[in-house]
């Protein structure tokens, strides 16, 4: 059974793959999970590899969903996607984005999703 903090997180990551289909991104992966992190999605964009990070808060508490990807948080999704990149070369040729889409009431009626471009480098 999941809690209502899975169910919530579940349902954000799918209105954000969603979204991203709309946008014209092709969905290659999600929840890729490695020893090292997670990676919520996988995609193209054109010729852009993007690793898009999904995250939603009910509040902007302690500076909202945006600002809990902190340095921690970087690393194990960097440490992921170089794993990816290492499993599936033909993607490694690709330059690759890290976003974060931050989404907000996913279990609402009128969720609202925010898709920051280039929220961080590869550390």
């Amino acid at each position: 059974m999941l809690t209502s903090r899975q169910e919530c997180g579940r349902r954000a990551e799918e209105l954000a793959a969603q979204y991203l289909r709309a946008q014209g991104l092709e969905i290659l992966a999600r929840n890729y999970r490695r020893r090292l992190g997670e990676l919520d999605i996988v995609a193209r964009d054109e010729q852009v590899l993007v690793v898009a990070e999904v995250r939603t808060r009910a509040s902007a508490t302690f500076g909202g969903a945006a600002a809990s990807v902190g340095w921690r948080k970087r690393q194990r999704i960097t440490r992921a996607a170089s794993a990816l990149l290492q499993q599936h070369r033909e993607l490694a040729r690709l330059p690759v984005r890290f976003d974060v889409l931050i989404v907000s009431d996913p279990l609402g009626r009128a969720p609202r999703i925010e898709w920051l471009r280039h929220a961080f480098e590869a550390s």
